[in-house]
C-alpha cells in the first residue's frame, strides 16, 4: 500500500503543497483545477501530517512550468526539500510542479538524498526506490512531451496561416486593417504624408542618421501609434528617434509585402528564449505586393543594401570593440564619460604624422543631434602608457 511508504521520520517534517497554473487566464476560468490542487491538502491530513504543518505554495499562479527560473515559488520548494525540512512534496500531476526534465529531475534527486516523499493524484513515490523513480521520470518526461505537442499544434497553425499569407499581425504605424481584414493604407493624410517623407527623404540622402537630422532641422514630427495602456490605438507624435527610422526603412510591410520569420528563437541559458534577426535570404515566408505599401518591393531590396552599406560604421564590428588598423592606443576601448556610449578615433596629420583624437558621435548618430565630445589622444595615450608601464613594475616587484 502506499501509504506504508509515510514513516514517522517524513511526519516529523513538514509537509509542502505546490499550487500553480500556467496563465492568469487559467486562474480565472478554470477554477475546478485550482480548487482540485488545494484539495490535496486532504491527502496529507489523511497521510498523519497536522493541518498546521502543511505549507501551501501558491505564489506561481499563473506562471508557466517550462522553466523555474521565474518561479520564486518552485525555488522555495526545491530550498526547503534541499535543507531536509520537507517530509513530501505534493502536486496534483508532475506538469503543476514543472514542465522541464531537468527541473523535473533535479527535484528528484535532491527529494532522494533527504528521503523526501512526492504525493500526486494517484499515490505516494519515494525517489529513492528505483521503480517509483523510474515512474516519476517517465511522467517527467510524459509532461514535457505534452507540452511540446501543445506547442507544435499552435505552431503548426500559425505556420499554415502565414504560408498562405492570412496570418495576422500587428500592422506597423500607416497601416491598418479593415472591416473586412485586409490590410490597406492608414487613412489618416498626415500619417502617409510622414511615411512617404521618410522614404523619399532617405532615397535623396541615403542615410538613416541624415533622414533624421532632417526631420530634427525641420520640426516634423513622426507618428507612432500606442499598443497598450488606456490610449490604446492612439496616435502620438514625436521627433524621430534613430531606431525609429531604422524600423520603418527595414520593414518590409511598408513595402506591401507579407513577411514570416524575420527573427528566429534562441533558448536562453538561464530560461526564455532570445529572439535572433536573420537576414533576408532566411526569412520563411516571402510574399511580395500581397497588399498596398508606400514604395515597391525593389526599393526595399535596394534599401536594404545601401543600410547594410552604411551600418559598416556603426554595426556590430564597431561596438564589439577589438583593435584595427591605426596607432590609438585605446581604440574600441573607450567608453564616453557623459553618455556611456563607445567613442570612436578620428586620425589627423601633425607634423606628417597620424594622430589620433577620440569622438563620441553616439548622440549623433542615434538621435540626430550633436557630436557628445572629444578628447585629444596625443594627451591620452602617453599618460596611459605610463600608467601601465608603472602597473607592469609593480607587478613585477610584487611577483619577485
Amino acid at each position: 500500500m502506499p501509504d506504508l511508504k509515510v514513516t514517522a521520520d517524513h511526519l516529523r517534517r513538514d509537509a509542502y503543497l505546490y499550487i500553480r497554473q500556467s496563465t492568469l487566464r487559467q486562474v480565472a476560468e478554470n477554477g475546478e483545477s485550482t480548487q482540485r490542487q488545494y484539495g490535496l491538502r486532504d491527502r496529507a491530513i489523511a497521510a498523519g501530517w497536522p493541518a498546521e504543518r502543511i505549507h501551501v505554495i501558491d505564489c506561481d499562479l499563473g506562471k508557466s512550468g517550462s522553466s523555474a527560473v521565474a518561479r520564486d515559488g518552485f525555488q522555495e520548494l526545491v530550498s526547503e526539500v534541499a535543507l531536509a525540512k520537507a517530509g513530501v512534496v505534493m502536486g496534483l500531476e508532475v506538469s503543476r510542479l514543472a514542465r522541464n526534465s531537468a527541473d523535473w529531475h533535479r527535484l528528484l534527486e535532491l527529494c532522494a538524498v533527504t528521503s523526501t516523499l512526492i504525493l500526486d493524484e494517484d499515490g505516494v513515490y519515494d525517489p529513492a526506490s528505483f521503480n517509483d523513480r523510474l515512474l516519476l521520470g517517465l511522467k517527467g518526461t510524459m509532461s514535457e512531451a505534452e507540452l511540446h505537442f501543445l506547442k507544435a499544434r499552435m505552431r503548426g497553425g500559425q505556420l499554415n496561416k502565414a504560408s498562405r499569407g492570412d496570418l495576422k499581425i500587428g500592422p506597423p504605424v500607416g497601416l491598418v486593417y479593415l472591416p473586412d481584414g485586409t490590410l490597406a493604407l492608414d487613412p489618416d493624410a498626415e500619417v502617409q504624408a510622414a511615411l512617404r517623407m521618410v522614404f523619399t527623404t532617405f532615397e535623396r540622402l541615403g542615410s538613416a542618421t541624415r533622414t533624421v537630422k532632417f526631420f530634427l532641422d525641420e520640426g516634423i514630427l513622426f507618428p507612432r501609434r500606442l499598443r497598450k495602456g488606456p490610449h490604446k490605438g492612439e496616435l502620438m507624435w514625436a521627433p524621430p528617434r534613430h531606431a525609429r527610422i531604422l524600423q520603418v526603412l527595414h520593414n518590409p510591410r511598408y513595402a506591401g509585402a507579407f513577411v514570416y520569420g524575420r527573427t528566429r528563437g534562441r533558448p536562453r541559458p538561464g530560461g526564455g528564449v532570445s529572439q535572433i534577426k536573420v537576414g533576408m535570404a532566411d526569412w520563411r515566408f516571402v510574399m511580395p505586393d500581397l497588399h498596398p505599401g508606400y514604395i515597391d518591393w525593389e526599393r526595399f531590396k535596394a534599401n536594404q543594401e545601401r543600410l547594410a552599406t552604411n551600418a559598416q560604421a556603426y554595426g556590430m564590428q564597431r561596438r564589439a570593440g577589438p583593435a584595427r588598423e591605426g596607432s590609438a592606443l585605446l581604440q574600441g576601448r573607450v567608453l564616453c564619460g557623459l553618455c556611456g556610449g563607445r567613442m570612436g578615433v578620428h586620425y589627423s596629420q601633425e607634423h606628417g604624422q597620424p594622430v589620433p583624437t577620440y569622438i563620441c558621435q553616439e548622440t549623433a548618430t542615434r538621435r540626430g543631434g550633436k557630436v557628445c565630445q572629444s578628447v585629444p589622444g596625443k594627451v591620452v595615450d602617453p599618460a596611459v602608457g605610463a600608467l601601465l608601464v608603472e602597473l607592469r613594475r609593480w607587478v613585477h616587484c610584487l611577483s619577485s
